[in-house]
């Protein structure tokens, strides 16, 4: 294993990239800058495979959601799960969140139902991030509880189900608003739920009326904008859903331009062949921000840790090219159970940042103009010369402005953290 650059050579380095940068009229101090504003929301649920710490008779799993691999010391506690996530932001440069789902509630051992959570139950999650500085984000759990084993929640035709999760997902918001409050930092609290078919519906239409009935029901309670942040996210399938999924990317696109809520788009929630980066300008232009949910999928909605890979790379230039970096917000989305889980947040976290820089690197006034003169040979050209400057270079100066590991010198520090730590367990 390579150590880590040292910080002499991480400079020199440095130097000789920003002086490459500046022949193409790119200021990297100010990308470096402009990129340690972003943050990006670490899903705790990848510290210890979607299971939660409810307390509840026997185990319930489904809902679509599905850890695999059978790695060693997985988070079975809060403490160790905020411990991992600790170690975790430590070697990641930049503004750190902590995305939650009900499901990590701390109720003393007591059995809570999720339609009487309240703030209570996350005030050892709040105050844990309060000391750190990091915010905070939160999702209703809508998925693995005896009311959702008929396939159906906040669109079930059961009015008594029904009404469990409306009440469910107005608990959340509480949840949600107590939080931004707490910490001056507005929590976005994003809803999914895994309501479909896995063949043929007759019925199409009476969920989904039901679903816009629930959704109004849980947003009618005014929220304090300075601590909460409303999200929906669709989905093209769920296991078990195969058919029809009553929460799809129209129905919440639709409901979210006539409701000014937050789209939520997940890079696995689509087909395969289809991509994020061309929804951005149409949807931006009809709402305000949106929530990108940064995963991989492999052949299907497979949830693998996010790399630094073309479909990260488009988005991030789609974003930064169309000056919307300020009404995009950013979480990880995925859960692997076959690596360590607190080097999977580290390796997602830093690729999306890499992906980022590189597109806050790009001379994007100057490739626009060669485009608007007709000149597509050389923008095309220039495109492709941009791909071998020294973007590690510039990525290592970051990080060693951030007091992070440069380069791969954060492996031994996960791996010294599994033989100390994790290895206790």
């Amino acid at each position: 294993m390579l150590p880590a650059p040292n910080p002499q050579t991480v400079t020199e380095n440095y130097d000789r990239a920003k002086e490459a940068y500046a022949a193409y009229d790119v200021d990297t101090d100010a990308a470096l800058e402009r990129l340690a504003g972003v943050p990006i929301s670490l899903n705790c649920w990848q510290g210890d495979d979607v299971t939660g710490f409810e307390v509840r008779e026997g185990s319930v799993e489904g809902g679509g959601i599905m850890a695999t691999g059978g790695y060693p010391y997985r988070a079975t506690n809060g403490d160790q799960l905020r411990q991992d996530l600790d170690q975790a932001i430590r070697l990641i440069p930049g503004t750190a969140r902590v995305n939650l789902h009900a499901i990590y509630a701390e109720t003393e051992g007591k059995p809570v139902d999720r339609d009487a959570l309240g703030p209570e139950h996350f005030s050892r999650w709040t105050e844990w991030a309060g000391e750190r500085g990091y915010g905070l984000d939160f999702n209703p759990s809508y998925f693995a509880h005896p009311k959702a084993d008929g396939g159906y929640t906040l669109s079930s035709a059961d009015d008594g189900i029904r009404k469990f999760w409306i009440d469910h997902g107005k608990a959340s918001r509480r949840i949600a608003a107590a939080m931004g409050k707490a910490l001056k930092n507005p929590c976005c609290n994003n809803i999914w739920i895994p309501d479909g078919a896995k063949d043929h519906p007759v019925d199409r239409w009476g969920p989904r009326r039901r679903l816009v009935e629930a959704l109004d029901e849980i947003f009618a309670e005014e929220m304090p904008a300075d601590a909460i942040k409303d999200a929906l996210e669709g989905k093209l399938f769920g296991l078990g859903l195969e058919d029809y999924t009553v929460g799809s990317h129209e129905f919440y696109l639709a409901y979210c331009v006539r409701h000014g809520k937050i789209l939520c788009m997940d890079m696995g929630h689509y087909h395969p062949t289809e991509t994020i980066t061309d929804k951005l300008s149409s949807i931006l232009t009809q709402v305000d921000e949106v929530l990108l949910h940064v995963s991989r999928g492999v052949r299907w909605d497979s949830d693998h840790v996010v790399i630094f890979n073309d479909e990260v790379r488009a988005f991030c230039h789609e974003i930064v090219r169309g000056g919307v970096l300020d009404r995009v917000l950013f979480s990880l989305d995925f859960f692997d159970a076959s690596i360590n889980r607190a080097a999977a947040w580290v390796v997602g976290a830093r690729s999306f940042l890499k992906a980022m820089l590189n597109a806050l690197l790009e001379p994007t006034e100057k490739l626009r103009q060669l485009e608007a003169e007709g000149k597509g040979h050389a923008k095309l050209g220039l495109l492709q010369d941009l791909k071998l400057m020294p973007l590690g270079a510039v990525w290592n100066a970051f990080c060693l402005r951030h007091d992070v590991p440069p380069a791969s010198g954060w492996i031994a520090e996960i791996d010294r953290y599994e033989r100390e730590v994790l290895a206790g367990r």
